[in-house]
């Protein structure tokens, strides 16, 4: 069977090709940029609201999730203090440590400032709890400098949930989690 492009000149498959291959890192280019925050390279707040509408569905259907709100204590001196530079680098340090420290079908995303989610497929709120638990340990431990800690809320799907439901369980359960001292995990 001949080739589609035979009746084509050598000349002109070569351009082709190149044009195709700087089309294909376009779109690779283009999926970052929609998908992924700049500065910590996770995932965006736009493209982990698209992945928890898929989760929310599975979990109608009977499977399980849990969500923890990751929020930077006294982030806010950070940056007055050391600079919006070090506060970047600060970002993509826990961020690091958040990846590493989760399972590969954990999704996290930055959602805003110093606050991060982190979605858990199949996961009961005790098991939550404890990866969460790992969580601050890990930064807690970690050589971030300046030192950080983070606070963290839990909450587990409940029926008839959405994303505004879950999320105010769990952001309420950071805000306690603050007031408790911060460096801690609260439960919803």
């Amino acid at each position: 069977m001949k080739n589609k492009l035979d009746f084509i000149g050598t000349e002109f498959r070569k351009k082709l090709k190149q044009v195709i291959n700087h089309l294909d890192k376009s779109v690779d280019v283009l999926y970052e940029i929609a998908t992924k925050d700049e500065k910590t390279g996770l995932y965006n707040n736009r493209f982990f609201r698209e992945i928890f509408d898929i989760e929310l569905e599975n979990a109608k259907r009977g499977k399980v999730f849990c969500l923890i709100v990751v929020d930077i204590d006294f982030f806010k001196k950070v940056n007055d203090k050391y600079g919006h530079l070090t506060g970047d680098r600060v970002l993509k340090s826990l961020a690091k440590i958040l990846q590493k420290s989760l399972r590969k079908k954990d999704i996290i995303a930055r959602f805003g400032g110093e606050e991060f989610f982190v979605l858990l497929p199949d996961t009961i709120i005790k098991k939550a709890e404890k990866i969460a638990e790992r969580l601050r340990k890990k930064v807690e431990e970690s050589k971030v400098n300046p030192k950080i800690t983070i606070s963290l809320g839990v909450s587990e799907y409940k029926k008839r949930d959405n994303f505004r439901t879950i999320t105010n369980r769990a952001d309420k359960a950071l805000y306690k989690a603050k007031e408790q001292g911060r460096n801690k995990v609260v439960v919803s």
